[in-house]
């Protein structure tokens, strides 16, 4: 079955930290970290509609102004989440620019910042551009815990970390995946069209099999039939993501109860083992560390990344350690 969903990392894995997920039937993409995206197109920037940012470290936050210049004049909103105190450090970057050509005239392009926390996600404020990105405060709606974003398509949860410093991990996870069988929906005499949306979100949320669906026209048919003949589903894809973190039970705990059989975890491997005094005094994760947390979270792929450029000549090593450490 085809992906729904693409994730890369936006840099080489020396350089700042940063995962694009891109949708490759819908024109929109999430980013996991803002710091530097110039290997990212402004085509590719003007799709993002969520950015999740783990903490305001500069390396890991410091491309919001670029993003904030494509998008700018755009109609769709930005939806960011940070950790506790993100929406004040969103306000001081708004406040930083000379906004005085912003008026009730302008693209009316808005800003939502969530700050998640241990309970979830603890309040929210928006920034509009009509209004100079004056702050206001909204109300939201209430996730489990947990979670971040809950969408018909798939779910974002969360986990709050120690790097001295409240550092968030995400997993991004498929509800159900589905595809259309092409072959199917010509032996249906069946055309393509926005009907296929409802369809396929009648078999994410597990509908009956008589449910009927409208195909077009006057025509429906039972949700049963499009499932036997047109639609394929299957689990969907997961993908975890963790940088900058100390290595100790309750955060290893809860990376491997986020991460718990991800098809890819996306984790830093800051420095080897030989150094891992360091990597404590740091609050990283060593290349060994990185990879018994991904065994012990039955991960199917292992991607290390977020190198300490020490190890500029010496990046097999920390590939070596890491795929040892995941493969014992």
């Amino acid at each position: 079955m085809t992906w729904f969903v693409q994730a890369s990392l936006v840099n080489e894995p020396f350089s700042d930290p940063g995962l694009l997920i891109d949708f490759r039937f819908g024109r929109r993409a999430l980013l996991f970290d803002l710091g530097d995206n110039t290997p990212l197109s402004p085509r590719q920037l003007f799709r993002v509609t969520h950015a999740l940012v783990s903490h305001a470290h500069m390396d890991h936050f410091a491309g919001f102004d670029r993003l904030l210049r494509v998008c700018l004049h755009r109609t769709t909103p930005l939806r960011l989440t940070g950790p506790a105190g993100f929406g004040d450090r969103v306000e001081h970057k708004l406040k930083a620019y000379t906004l005085n050509l912003l008026d009730e005239r302008s693209c009316d392009f808005v800003i939502t910042v969530a700050e998640f926390g241990d309970y979830g996600v603890d309040g929210v404020c928006e920034f509009r551009a009509r209004e100079a990105f004056r702050r206001r405060a909204i109300q939201h709606v209430g996730l489990p815990p947990g979670t971040l974003l809950d969408e018909d398509e798939f779910r974002i949860s969360g986990a709050v970390l120690d790097h001295g410093i409240p550092c968030l991990a995400f997993a991004f996870e498929e509800k159900v995946r589905v595809n259309v069988w092409g072959e199917g929906l010509k032996t249906l005499g069946l055309p393509i069209g926005p009907w296929l949306k409802e369809a396929k979100r009648a078999v994410r949320r597990g509908e009956p099999d008589d449910r009927r669906i409208a195909v077009g026209g006057d025509r429906s048919l039972p949700l049963g039939v499009l499932k036997q003949h047109a639609l394929r589903s299957a689990t969907g894809q997961k993908i975890a993501y963790v940088v900058d973190v100390a290595y100790c039970d309750r955060n290893v705990e809860k990376i491997v109860a986020l991460a718990k059989a991800a098809d890819q975890l996306f984790i830093e491997a800051a420095f080897l083992e030989a150094d891992a005094e360091i990597a404590a005094q740091r609050r990283h994760l060593t290349a060994r560390q990185a990879g018994d947390i991904a065994r012990r979270a039955g991960v199917a792929r292992l991607v290390p990344f977020h190198f300490s450029a020490r190890y500029h000549a010496r990046e097999d090593e920390l590939r070596t350690e890491a795929a040892r450490a995941f493969g014992e």
